[in-house]
């Protein structure tokens, strides 16, 4: 009878929307920072900055210009765009992304983000997670969110030396989630110790267990990390831009952080 208990526990705790976090009954978690873009003149520089222009897929594009960003009726407004403007830069097309880094981490406790996404030909936003200390994929990866072109779910995904080098695909290190593609979804992970518990519209989407394995990199996610948000284009994942569909844009309402 116990043995049959055990495994209708097990089978309960992979099926999306069930949590089965042990102190799930217990655990109260606190709003200890939070920003809902309320400036008036642009985000604000303590706690943000443009992410610098890269050399990977996801920031190829990324520019410092200042059409690329704005905070206005209290959202974070970031966009991709023709680069039709800037004669010197010769990428096609200009995009932009805010960080955290050096300014506000996370570690273990809840991160939650409402935004809209615009979708387009090529559009590849995204919120995620780095380690501020630590080489990737050694580090590790949280992505919050990410959505290609005008798909109506968004993916979920953590990347590890254990997932990405070692290619490990066993317990499975993503999923993804139904979103509404016209309005404004919540974007959600929790940190603890024991597990990452994604979320989507306060709908569970997957969790990735510390195995306490003798595999290096397994669970690298009890440290600080900070927040990208950024609205990318292109690449070998989302595929090639329609120029036709840009200017494309995401408005972030607000970020929260519980502990």
């Amino acid at each position: 009878m116990k043995k049959n208990l055990i495994w209708l526990f097990l089978l309960l705790c992979a099926i999306p929307g069930i949590s089965c976090d042990k102190d799930d009954e217990t655990r109260v978690l606190k709003l200890v920072w939070e920003e809902n873009f309320d400036q008036t003149n642009g985000f604000d520089t303590k706690s943000w900055s443009k992410i610098p222009r890269g050399t990977s897929d996801w920031n190829n594009y990324m520019s410092d210009f200042d059409s690329l960003y704005q905070v206005s009726d209290g959202n974070l407004i970031l966009r991709g765009i023709n680069n039709y403007t800037l004669p010197n830069d010769t990428a096609p097309y200009l995009t932009g992304g805010l960080y955290t880094k050096d300014k506000v981490t996370f570690t273990y406790g809840k991160v939650e983000i409402r935004a809209k996404l615009q979708g387009a030909k090529g559009a590849w936003p995204a919120f995620w997670m780095l380690p501020q200390d630590g080489k990737w994929p050694f580090g590790g990866e949280i992505d919050i969110m990410e959505r290609l072109n005008h798909d109506e779910i968004a993916y979920q995904t953590i990347h590890t030396n254990y997932t990405y080098v070692l290619g490990i695909k066993e317990p499975k290190n993503g999923s993804t989630g139904k979103i509404d593609p016209n309005g404004y979804n919540t974007y959600a992970v929790e940190i603890t110790p024991d597990s990452l518990i994604f979320s989507i519209n306060d709908i569970h989407t997957f969790s990735y267990p510390n195995l306490n394995n003798d595999k290096e990199g397994q669970y690298p996610f009890g440290k600080p990390f900070y927040l990208l948000l950024d609205m990318q284009l292109g690449g070998t994942w989302v595929g090639e831009v329609d120029p036709k569909q840009l200017p494309v844009e995401m408005k972030i309402d607000w970020v929260r952080y519980y502990r």
